[in-house]
């Protein structure tokens, strides 16, 4: 098995050896969490599995981002390899996630971002291929283990292969609603979503039989779509199990997204009140996941920002000491594969990884 460089413990003080990750796809969600991987103490990636895609133009894709900009470090193709930041990343192109190989290179943790495999049976390839644990960068199409982090991480207790990291929206909504939840109580709840455009949507208008609305240009247009997001909170807020309910607006921006949470509260407060519990969430328990701000931002102030939700104090609104409209930002690209690295780490540190 390959070496990794070591790391420190923050709880132990223990050097421990950091997370052999790998990565199946080279997406939007691959690429990023590509670049969150290599700059991570925690973690070492060993080997990316692509597809079609030969060395040079991965590397190509990697280093020049439309949304978030060139690669501020160094990104160098040798053969197969590639070398980013001095760090060696095999390169492979195998179709069924079975023959890509993780074992031999050293891969113990996979993130599965390709789409195509996101149930335990789909993926059950990644573990005869060598590799330990899976993380779906997406909803699992099965009933596999949904781990939002700063949500309930302690739900993973080592007890399956397969662990999904739930959706950017369910990543930057779940956050407020445990806060907010925790707090006050939810009665019920409408959530909308104004999310940026992705690579599902047409560029000009198309077609889609299953969806009229989405087959039209998502470059030009606000369509109204629908998302599971909301109701996905529940897999791992179980309080909240058919009190929330959701839909989403695609808009013709390139990344980061909000979410508008409209809710019927348990406990009569105010909306500072509601601010200060966010306030102190996001200074404690939940730092890093759920961020604070009362400054006056715009979508692109959030661009390349890591917290999976950031509350915007200033744009909600209250009708009644019950009745109040809450609004978080989130970057779904960029936030959300920072979550998926952390899942893949806190995975591995439930295991025993050292």
């Amino acid at each position: 098995m390959k070496l990794c460089q070591t790391r420190t413990s923050q709880a132990t003080g223990l050097k421990m050896s950091a997370v052999p990750c790998g990565i199946n796809g080279f997406g939007r969600i691959g690429r990023l969490v590509t670049r969150v991987l290599v700059k991570d103490s925690e973690a070492k990636l060993l080997q990316i599995n692509a597809g079609s895609a030969t060395t040079d133009y991965m590397a190509y894709q990697f280093k020049y981002d439309s949304a978030h900009g060139r690669w501020d470090g160094t990104t160098v193709v040798e053969g197969d390899d590639l070398v980013i930041n001095g760090q060696r990343i095999k390169t492979t192109r195998a179709r069924d996630p079975k023959d890509i190989g993780w074992g031999k290179n050293g891969v113990q943790y996979v993130c599965e971002s390709t789409g195509a495999f996101l149930t335990a049976e789909s993926a059950k390839g990644h573990i005869e291929a060598g590799a330990k644990k899976v993380i779906f960068s997406a909803p699992a199409k099965d009933d596999s283990l949904t781990i939002v982090m700063g949500v309930n991480a302690g739900d993973y207790k080592g007890q399956t292969n397969f662990v999904s990291c739930a959706s950017c929206t369910t990543n930057g909504l779940a956050p407020l609603v445990k806060c907010i939840n925790d707090k006050f109580g939810v009665e019920e709840g409408l959530m909308t979503t104004i999310h940026a455009m992705t690579a599902t949507q047409a560029v000009v208008d198309s077609s889609s039989r299953k969806d009229w609305r989405g087959g039209r240009a998502g470059s030009g247009n606000i369509i109204p779509s629908s998302t599971g997001a909301a109701k996905a909170v529940a897999k791992v807020i179980p309080a909240v199990k058919g009190k929330l309910t959701g839909m989403a607006f695609r808009v013709p921006t390139l990344d980061v997204s909000v979410v508008d949470l409209t809710c019927k509260l348990k406990t009569p407060t105010t909306y500072e009140e509601i601010c200060n519990e966010v306030k102190r969430s996001a200074s404690g328990d939940m730092k890093g996941i759920l961020s604070y701000t009362e400054e006056e931002l715009v979508s692109q102030d959030f661009l390349t920002n890591p917290a999976s939700s950031t509350f915007d104090a200033k744009a909600g609104i209250m009708l009644n000491p019950t009745f109040v409209k809450l609004v978080t930002w989130y970057d779904n690209e960029w936030g959300y594969s920072n979550r998926v690295k952390d899942l893949m780490v806190h995975v591995a540190k439930v295991d025993g990884h050292k």
